[in-house]
């Protein structure tokens, strides 16, 4: 897959439906796949009984401060232990010699580390680029409070300029392909998005080795609702500004979320390193499985349709697995191929499926972002639905 690609930019409107969140009540439902909203992992939780429920006393997180001697003031010891050692038992990202950083959700980390790479004394904010097709929440997060020290400036690929901020998603929300900085100067700096980088999604081929990465609670074992993120940040003066950021938008970050993120981080880790006999509790097993059967049925929906393409994905070996695995994003970024359908989005809300339209991710208005990681009876109701277009 080609890292540059021609696109055009949208403005950014999100409409939340009477259906997002919640599994369809009939039939007739409109299918809501316009978010990643990560429910597939619902089952698995549930599964788990007890495990990784969480008791927390009243006099308990009344403090601002969680460790007033790291730099990270209010970022839990606990929590920072288990996120070392999940990324050194999946391998996706060296955590030695490096500052960890919580924030609300890696949205806000993005901010905060937009913040600390953007000069003060500049004449004019920084631009911040990203290779087309872009998560779509690029542009608005950076555009929102209209900041004086950074701009969105589009696609990283048609910038011209030695002074900017890239940032790398990979794999790449929203086509799930692996991708690297495609910008090099020495006045540019690059923050890497890491949100999918875990074994579920694609084969970890080694150790992330960047100054900046961000990761997220979310996307990495399915729990979007406790708003958490962390960073791994090389330079201590960077994390330092980042942390700056978080005191002044939100002082910190909630203590309950990051207690119950520690807990739940420590029995993913616990069912690899200490697995009890007979258990299927491996939640990156269960999420690969789960994408693999999905997939498969979307391609073969996508191919008897003749209406429809979907990029296809290389194998390679796994070095968390040991087995050689194919990329199996979070999301299908599919293209409307019939002639006369300009704009895949509106084709697929004329049958009641709602996705995000290509130009929020400044591609073609052919191309759709629909979302592989919602409960099973969506995704069902979803292909049934997909079938009967002719």
């Amino acid at each position: 897959m080609e890292q540059c690609k021609e696109g055009g930019a949208a403005k950014h409107e999100i409409v939340i439906s009477d259906t997002s969140g919640r599994p369809p009540v009939s039939k007739d439902s409109v299918v809501d796949l316009e978010f990643g909203d990560p429910t597939m992992y619902e089952s698995f939780w549930k599964g788990m009984g007890d495990r990784g429920t969480i008791t927390i006393p009243s006099w308990q997180t009344i403090s601002y401060f969680s460790d007033a001697t790291n730099l990270c003031w209010f970022l839990e010891p606990e929590f920072a232990q288990e996120i070392r050692r999940l990324h050194n038992l999946v391998g996706n990202a060296v955590t030695e010699d490096r500052r960890i950083i919580v924030g609300t959700g890696s949205s806000q980390l993005l901010q905060a580390a937009v913040y600390a790479l953007s000069p003060s004394d500049a004449p004019e904010p920084i631009s911040v680029v990203s290779a087309v097709p872009y998560y779509s929440s690029y542009e608005p997060l950076m555009n929102h409070l209209r900041s004086g020290l950074f701009r969105w400036a589009g696609d990283a690929c048609t910038f011209k300029g030695d002074s900017y901020i890239e940032l790398v998603c990979s794999p790449r929300n929203p086509d799930g392909f692996l991708s690297q900085a495609v910008l090099k100067s020495d006045g540019g700096k690059t923050i890497h998005d890491l949100a999918y980088y875990w074994p579920q999604y694609t084969p970890i081929t080694g150790p992330a080795d960047h100054d900046i990465m961000i990761f997220t609670f979310s996307k990495s074992i399915g729990h979007a609702g406790s708003r958490i993120g962390w960073a791994l940040v090389k330079d201590t003066a960077v994390a330092r500004k980042m942390v700056k950021f978080l005191e002044i938008s939100t002082i910190g970050v909630s203590k309950v979320s990051q207690i119950r993120a520690a807990t739940i981080l420590k029995v993913v880790s616990d069912s690899y390193e200490n697995p009890i006999p007979g258990n299927q509790d491996k939640v990156f097993a269960f999420g690969r499985h789960l994408l693999a059967n999905r997939w498969k049925k979307l391609r073969e929906i996508v191919e008897a349709s003749g209406i429809f393409s979907l990029p296809e994905f290389p194998s390679e070996t796994c070095k968390f697995t040991g087995e050689t695995a194919e990329i199996l994003p979070g999301f299908a970024w599919l293209k409307c191929e019939k002639e006369g359908i300009e704009d895949c989005a509106s084709f697929l809300r004329s049958h009641k499926i709602i996705a995000r339209g290509g130009r929020f991710f400044g591609a073609e208005p052919k191309f759709v972002r629909v979302s592989m990681l919602d409960r099973d009876e969506t995704f069902d109701l979803f292909i049934e639905r997909l079938s009967s277009i002719r």
